[in-house]
């Protein structure tokens, strides 16, 4: 069975380290082209994964045999770009990057009521990129990413090293809740908080609704925040659209009052919009509607 989201993902050091020597030392074509042997393995050896993705572009999007498993690779293939591509970006290479700017005057118009806000967020396209959106704004580290403490720690060191310090801040997870405080102070200080709100972690708290056509779970907790705070919440995605041009979304959410499956539902169907937008971006490589249990 496809294994449920334990909080990390794969990869190793020496991985980065190939793919950081191509961008330097050879470009970003090369970088590309290793890639090509990267999405393969993945597609044969990531078993967990790579069955998830198999429902959810056979079953939940309705694509033919051949075409789910044609997606299966090209959605590794351009995961991998997108890995590649913040490097590349962090690393000084932006100009040679376009981007689109969908929304983010909405984004402006939260930081001017200098309440802060929450920013709902997916496992879709490139998030990671998104503070080379916010340039133009006068403020300036603005944005808290709520996240656990569960992933690379070697790998997150080693990128250190090689790419330019992100501005955004870390607000970790903990079990005796004393992130809410931090929460509570990132937006006294005006800063928008980042919550991704497609991972559902076994045992904790979640809330469900229908998305593609299919009942499934999702983490409480961003909705539960979202719609308790009583600040703006944003639906923001960024996507990549060309080898080399993203596209930030910047949506703000209608819902009103203390609300959070009404929070839920604006944002699955504001998720849902863009899967069928951009299907092969939405890196969730796990059980997702829990179909493949035995």
């Amino acid at each position: 069975m496809a294994a449920e989201w334990k909080g990390k993902s794969r990869g190793t050091v020496l991985g980065y380290k190939i793919f950081i020597f191509c961008i330097k030392k050879l470009g970003l074509p090369s970088a590309y082209f290793v890639l090509y042997f990267v999405a393969a393995y993945f597609c044969f050896f990531a078993k967990d994964s790579t069955t998830s993705a198999y429902y959810y572009f056979r079953k939940r999007l309705q694509y033919s045999r051949f075409k789910s498993i044609i997606s299966i690779y090209k959605s590794y293939f351009v995961f991998g770009q997108t890995i590649i591509d913040k490097i590349a970006i962090s690393s000084g290479l932006k100009s040679k990057f376009t981007y689109d700017y969908d929304g983010v005057d909405q984004i402006k118009e939260v930081l001017k009521q200098k309440k802060g806000g929450i920013l709902i967020s997916a496992h879709l396209g490139n998030f990671e990129i998104a503070e080379h959106f916010f340039g133009e704004l006068e403020e300036r580290d603005f944005i808290s990413l709520l996240t656990t403490d569960v992933e690379h720690t070697a790998i997150k060191n080693y990128l250190d090293t090689v790419v330019k310090k992100s501005n955004i801040k870390i607000i970790l997870i903990k079990e005796d809740l004393s992130h809410i405080f931090e929460i509570n102070a990132a937006l006294t200080r005006n800063e928008i908080v980042c919550i991704t709100g497609d991972r559902y972690i076994k045992d904790s708290k979640y809330l469900t609704h229908e998305l593609l056509g299919k009942e499934a779970k999702f983490p409480a907790g961003p909705f539960l925040i979202g719609s308790r705070l009583q600040v703006p919440v944003l639906f923001v995605y960024v996507l990549k659209e060309s080898r080399k041009h993203y596209h930030l979304y910047a949506r703000t959410s209608t819902t009103k009052g203390r609300d959070a499956n009404a929070l839920l539902k604006d944002y699955t169907q504001s998720l849902e919009w863009m899967l069928k937008k951009y299907p092969l971006q939405w890196f969730n490589y796990f059980d997702f509607w829990n179909a493949n249990k035995k």
